[in-house]
């Protein structure tokens, strides 16, 4: 019995072992490819809004 007990306070031990918090430097990577994904989000739109335009001048010089 004591065997189990000690190999379930082990695993209990570990999973909170498994939860630490991120580090600044984890953080500031975190936000800066989040950033980059905005980014990136940002210029595709940027050209489909272009996309469209040219297309509606092509239309209005028909």
């Amino acid at each position: 019995m004591k065997k189990v007990v000690f190999v379930l306070a082990a695993a209990g031990l570990m999973t909170l072992g498994a939860c630490s918090k991120q580090t600044p430097a984890e953080n500031a990577t975190d936000a800066t490819a989040n950033a980059l994904d905005n980014a990136g989000e940002n210029l595709e739109d940027a050209a489909t809004n272009a996309h469209d335009a040219a297309d509606a001048v092509e239309a209005n010089k028909s």
